[in-house]
């Protein structure tokens, strides 16, 4: 049996020949604006194309742009056939996949293949967004804004939201999204054209899509097969409608062409897509409580409910399919934020945003009405946050103990509210089908002793305090017996109790009164904002962070610095080049990896490095017929690495060409790259691709689905 390598071991050479050191360019740049410059730019380093040709929303199906869509703002997809074949991350159709799957047949771990289109399965509620055109609407939002103040109306972003969108909505026809770049600094408006009928075709297991699980999640090198594939469906006259049998494939305006040329390291790509959110404008002081408070405090507990839930997980495949879900978002955020945290200490990041802060008070102290408008800024947020770090810091305890440290606290909250009817009855019998009660008991007893432990008392209501008492001896609370009495007391956790609940017989009253919704429920969320507000005074936290931005953008745009929104849902494109990784001092990594490396960490005792029998025979063949390339087609590339600026709503985004030929899909970064939501790193913000020749290697030789490599024309 082979052990699995350590990180900085796997496929990392010591050899200087295989890093590309060329310059990075950092931007997530709006898909609309590219201007010459930028073409210029991107040109240069190796784009065959004119940036009409990536963007062009007064020629329909004239750009490569036209295939991307959104897939409801949280992952991108991007058609590749004639028949409205949509491709995009597994990961981000894993809750697709669960939901379908059942202990008899579970998706996800067998694979689910559409070997004839009538076993294509709906996925309710999923919807794609094509982006039709990008409107600047700046002065029109400004110009509404100024009359509602003028009629003593709301006017806030939320408000200029609604009347735009249902104005421009109207008059399309489209879904019209407003968005707010550089926080109010400027206002563009996308109008979308929505499909609503979108079916599951394909997608392999998780030891394919999946594999090294957690433990490679963020990391270099990786060796997932990270892909699923959807169907769009219209109505029979191409329109966008609801579910029907009778709708037919999307016959798309533009679809990307895939290219099996292959690359090689310093070769061009560019990455198109919807990134949900960075937060690059934000100050020296948010960073600080971002890596020095908030972080380490959400870190340590959400490690610790992983721990709770995966040492279930291994041991019953029930609960596993239950909570893999679950557990596979837990895990995602957690490893991203722990990187995070320690990003921003390894790279410095509160130290750099401080320098530009210095070179931004006295660009302010320049000038009289710059000094007047913003010359107490910097000074005002350092108050803010001094003054609500400690409420900050209740509150996170708080919120992971009794918001989300277990999925049970959600179904007390849905009973314990009088107007939400569906918190009781078979919506509610439905919820605790997807829970095991066992784990459930674990997460309570931990998020009870991190409550008790580490909540400050004044937060805490009378009640509260009676009960730890009553469990502490000389000032120590026994937080497991306390615990084991709520669980033990609760109409929520016995079986009678649940059976009255989907009755619906159990009264309103005696659900407030249970001791363990209690316990869950006398702590308003409202506590803590209004503590914070009165830390904060006047102007806010939130307005002091808009005219931050406001001002830094002013800066930049004065001094002719080059600069792009953060990332906002709104399509961007980002350019790069495929290269190697050096993570530390003396290591060097290959930009690829081959599927040797999938049986070098191949261990049949580890679910995150398992393979079934057929991948294990496939792989050790090592046939790739015609998706194969050098001598006799022996090569093949699993993931390889590019310097393209991604975050998170990039998952699935397509990685192309110079010629703007699909490689590629985007499906994570590297452990070193995520101070990125708040900083670009050069030479270390990476994004991890899977080889589109790898994928189609899949569909043909492992699933055997010759119907789509037919239909995609190769």
């Amino acid at each position: 049996m082979k052990t699995r390598y350590s990180f900085w071991v796997c496929l990392c050479v010591l050899t200087l020949g295989i890093s590309v050191r060329a310059k990075a360019d950092e931007g997530m740049w709006m898909i609309h604006a590219i201007d010459a410059a930028l073409e210029k730019k991107m040109q240069e380093r190796g784009l065959e194309l004119s940036a009409r040709e990536i963007y062009n929303a007064d020629a329909p199906g004239s750009s490569v742009a036209d295939a991307v869509v959104s897939m409801e703002f949280g992952c991108t997809g991007s058609i590749i056939s004639d028949r409205g074949l949509l491709i995009t991350n597994h990961h981000c159709a894993y809750s697709d996949i669960h939901g379908l799957s059942t202990p008899e047949h579970n998706y996800l771990e067998e694979g689910f293949w559409a070997m004839r289109q009538e076993e294509e399965v709906n996925i309710t509620g999923k919807s794609v967004y094509f982006l039709k055109k990008v409107l600047d609407v700046t002065d029109e939002v400004l110009k509404l804004q100024a009359d509602l103040i003028a009629e003593g109306k709301p006017s806030g972003s939320r408000r200029l939201s609604h009347l735009m969108e249902q104005t421009y909505s109207r008059e399309t026809g489209m879904e019209a999204w407003l968005a707010s770049m550089w926080r109010g600094s400027r206002y563009y408006l996308a109008l979308y054209e929505v499909y609503k009928d979108v079916r599951l075709v394909a997608a392999p297991p998780v030891s394919s899509a999946a594999f090294g699980g957690d433990i490679d999640n963020w990391e270099w090198p990786q060796h997932k097969c990270d892909f699923a594939m959807y169907r769009v469906y219209t109505a029979p006259d191409g329109s966008p409608a609801e579910y029907s049998e009778e709708n037919v494939p999307l016959k798309p305006e533009r679809k990307l062409s895939i290219s099996l040329d292959g690359y090689k390291a310093g070769d061009y790509t560019m990455v198109i897509g919807y990134p949900g959110s960075t937060n690059r404008y934000s100050s020296s002081f948010e960073t600080d409580f971002t890596e020095t408070l908030k972080h380490p405090v959400n870190n340590a507990i959400r490690g610790r409910q992983m721990d709770i839930i995966k040492g279930w997980m291994d041991r019953d495949p029930e609960i596993r399919l239950k909570y893999s879900d679950y557990f596979f978002s837990l895990s995602n955020m957690q490893e991203c934020f722990s990187g995070e945290q320690e990003c921003f200490t390894r790279f410095d990041v509160v130290e750099k945003k401080q320098e530009i802060e210095k070179d931004l008070q006295q660009w302010i102290e320049a000038s009289p009405e710059r000094q007047a408008k913003w010359g107490g800024l910097l000074e005002a947020l350092k108050r803010g946050y001094d003054a609500t770090r400690d409420i900050e810091r209740n509150q996170s305890y708080y919120r992971e103990t009794m918001i989300r440290g277990c999925q049970l606290a959600v179904i007390m909250r849905r009973a314990h509210n009088p107007r939400n009817q569906a918190g009781t009855g078979e919506k509610m019998l439905e919820s605790y089908a997807q829970i095991d009660l066992r784990v459930e008991r674990d997460l309570l007893e931990y998020a009870v002793e991190v409550f008790v432990n580490n909540l400050d008392r004044s937060y805490m209501s009378p009640w509260h305090l009676e009960l730890i008492e009553s469990f502490s001896k000389d000032g120590v609370c026994d937080t497991k017996a306390l615990a084991d009495a709520l669980w033990e007391s609760s109409i929520f956790t016995s079986e009678e109790g649940i059976a009255r609940l989907g009755r619906k017989e159990v009264p309103s009253e005696e659900i407030v009164s249970d001791s363990l919704c209690r316990f869950v429920m006398d702590i308003k969320a409202t506590d803590f904002t209004q503590a914070k507000a009165a830390a904060e005074g006047t102007p806010n936290l939130t307005a002091l962070h808009k005219e931050y931005t406001n001002a830094l953008y002013q800066m930049r745009l004065e001094k002719g610095i080059v600069q792009y929104p953060d990332a906002n849902s709104t399509m961007r494109i980002t350019y790069g080049r495929v290269g190697g990784l050096e993570p530390r001092d003396g290591v060097v990594c290959d930009w690829k990896t081959t599927p040797a490396g999938i049986l070098e960490k191949f261990n049949p005792a580890d679910y995150d490095f398992w393979l079934n029998d057929r991948q294990h025979l496939l792989y050790s063949a090592g046939q790739w017929g015609r998706w194969g390339f050098g001598p006799e087609g022996k090569n093949m590339y699993v993931n390889f690495l590019t310097d393209n600026d991604i975050t998170g709503g990039n998952s699935g985004s397509p990685v192309l060409n110079s010629r703007g030929e699909l490689i590629g899909l985007a499906f994570d970064g590297n452990k070193e790259s995520l101070a990125s939501d708040a900083w670009w790193t050069e030479g270390y913000n990476k994004c991890v691709c899977v080889d589109i020749r790898f994928i189609l290697w899949t569909l043909d030789r492992y699933a055997g689905m010759t119907r789509i490599i037919d239909e995609l024309g190769l």
